[in-house]
């Protein structure tokens, strides 16, 4: 329901759901647990068969701002050279002040629109520095969070805009090919409605395929209480194991809105699920979707209702070939440690592997990312070698460093390996290094260095030997 083309729009009527089967999926069973009913709760332990692949529980200092290693600010009234008003038509200024984006200590962020003397409304919208979030191939992708509107309604609430949201990766940097590159509306509130709305945007603007600048959207009410009294957790589902493949919505587990990719053409779903996606988080203030359902943003809006996130969570599962779930209890540091077997990470994509045994890797490895083994037992004999199964199909000229830290991703390495191109993404080689003498049980970071930005390196498996 964001146009980010530039033109002002009307919302036009929603078209109908199109409503597909759970397929197994089990969320309305996991209702109970998702709609946690506490202000600061954790995010739920991911589900059997759920990777965790990235989280931000908003802890921190009261008054701070958020982590800028997962998430950066988008500042003023548009992109460098994107359309202005941010394409939507909204009115505010967008900041990186704490007044506007803060953690409340409690476990919260708040996002708080403000409006000055003269009558100018600042806010904030914060992005995923990732861009990378998809479904493995075969696999599903769920990103959800729990947050509560912000909890204004009537004539007070008017011009109020939150959102929960993603968009194609293409777009950061370009600025002018939506809605081409998809666009994936999790939550979307106006006027203080207790209603959230899920939106697919995609092919050409106006019109086109999906229906733009509506998209094939739906809207529910929140269950139990409304969507400004009360937490609630919205969340999408990605689904690449069925055929056609489905983008699923809820709202506390509820399914009310379902888009499959057989409802377009192939070539319009191709462009706008065919790569990443990056995460926003926002309050606008005006522009067309609140224009809308009455519009009425004056004096009589009221300043300051912030709306209250208690994480943003990104869980991925399956996948062709198979996949290595994280072990329940500790890790043989001399058995052989299937890389996707990961606890956490950040920057990792998996995929199917070619080698030798099949399965999956994990890939998309470039500077500042890694991925997390816990438990990992040396015991009492030191471990002095580094053995991993690596492939690189990086550029000419790009390069980097796959290193073994442990107990924490910035302690210094206890040894590495350089590794370029080996001939292909699933070109694979085993590599060996020396590493400083372990014994005992650690946590063990492979972290990946470069002095270019570029992917360059996958790895299938490691292990360590004496």
């Amino acid at each position: 329901m964001r146009d980010t083309s530039g033109t002002p729009r009307k919302r036009r009527p929603l078209r109908r759901a199109f409503v597909a089967a759970l397929g197994g999926l089990g969320l309305a069973a996991a209702a109970a647990t998702l709609a946690v009913p506490s202000a600061n709760a954790s995010a739920p332990t991911p589900p059997s068969g759920w990777s965790q692949v990235f989280l931000d529980d908003f802890t921190g200092t009261a008054g701070t701002g958020v982590n800028t290693s997962n998430w950066q600010y988008s500042t003023g009234t548009s992109y460098p050279g994107g359309p202005a008003n941010w394409g939507t038509g909204e009115v505010e200024t967008m900041t990186n002040s704490t007044s506007n984006v803060s953690l409340d200590g409690n476990g919260n962020l708040r996002i708080t629109p403000l409006r000055d003397s003269a009558g100018n409304w600042t806010s904030g919208r914060i992005e995923t520095t990732r861009t990378d979030f998809q479904p493995p191939s075969g696999g599903k992708l769920r990103v959800e969070a729990r947050l509560q509107m912000p909890n204004v309604t009537g004539t007070a609430a008017e011009g109020y805009w939150p959102a929960f949201w993603m968009l194609g990766a293409p777009y950061r940097g370009n600025y002018q090919n939506w809605p081409s590159v998809g666009e994936l509306d999790i939550m979307e509130n106006v006027q203080g409605l207790n209603k959230v709305w899920a939106t697919v945007h995609c092919g050409t603007n106006p019109g086109g395929p999906c229906n733009e600048t509506t998209g094939i959207g739906n809207s529910t009410a929140c269950p139990n209480t409304t969507c400004q009294s009360g937490f609630h957790t919205y969340t999408m589902e990605w689904d690449r194991s069925v055929s056609p493949e489905a983008i699923r919505f809820y709202v506390d587990g509820v399914n009310y809105h379902t888009v499959t990719a057989s409802q377009v053409d192939a070539t319009t779903w191709t462009n706008a699920t065919n790569h990443g996606f990056f995460v926003i988080l926002n309050v606008a203030m005006g522009g067309a979707f609140p224009d809308a359902f009455g519009g009425g943003l004056d004096s009589a809006t009221e300043s300051g209702h912030p709306m209250v996130v208690d994480y943003v969570q990104v869980l991925q599962a399956g996948g062709s070939g198979t996949t290595t779930p994280p072990p329940t209890g500790s890790r043989d540091a001399y058995s052989t440690i299937q890389a996707e077997s990961y606890n956490s990470q950040s920057g990792t994509a998996t995929e199917t592997t070619s080698d030798t045994g099949g399965g999956q890797n994990i890939g998309s490895l470039a500077n500042g990312d890694w991925a997390l083994y816990q438990g990992v037992n040396f015991g009492s004999t030191a471990a002095t070698q580094f053995n991993a199964r690596v492939a690189s199909g990086a550029a000419s000229g790009v390069s980097g460093l796959v290193e073994v830290r442990l107990d924490s991703r910035t302690s210094t390495p206890v040894g590495s390996f350089a590794l370029a191109n080996t001939g292909g993404w699933q070109s694979w080689r085993t590599v060996p290094a020396n590493i400083s003498s372990v014994t005992g049980t650690h946590d063990v970071y492979l972290t990946f260095t470069s002095g270019q930005s570029a992917d360059f390196v996958n790895v299938n498996w490691f292990t360590f030997g004496h």
